[in-house]
């Protein structure tokens, strides 16, 4: 399957882009997590948006923004993958690192993850930097990476 890879500020997104961006953070945090929450932020429009397409259909996603600029701290978040098993989530997560330190500048990336997905940052060289906290129902931690 053709995948393309697509890395967009919220301004350069087409109408269809940003419709199957939401369809598929819903698809995977709403519907398969059964966790409702408010998905669609503010923090959208100030967002890099990080994601492969197949057939026009986003397979994997996530978006980078800035968290601290004085510490050059970017945040990563929303990261998905429509289809599980394939290696879609490190392909994204590496393409997000890569974006964020070249667009936006990081000197350190920073991420709210789920506590069950600890290892699969920690292999792209994330630190657990938190005790474990409760968002939205689910267990998380914070973790970074010095770039």
């Amino acid at each position: 399957m053709h995948m393309e890879l697509s890395s967009k500020f919220f301004g350069e997104l087409s109408t269809a882009e940003l419709y199957e961006i939401l369809k598929a953070r819903s698809e995977i945090f709403v519907v398969e997590q059964q966790c409702v929450y408010q998905d669609v932020d503010d923090v959208d429009y100030r967002s890099l948006h990080i994601f492969y397409t197949a057939g026009g259909k986003v397979a994997a996603y996530l978006r980078a923004f800035i968290k601290d600029e004085d510490s050059k701290t970017i945040q990563l978040g929303r990261v998905l993958t429509v289809q599980h098993g394939h290696g879609l989530g490190g392909m994204i997560l590496k393409e997000g690192i890569k974006e964020a330190a070249e667009k936006l500048n990081a000197g350190r990336l920073y991420i709210e993850a789920q506590s069950y997905a600890t290892g699969f940052y920690q292999r792209q060289g994330f630190a657990v930097c938190s005790d474990e906290f409760m968002e939205d129902g689910i267990p998380h931690v914070q973790m970074e990476l010095t770039i």
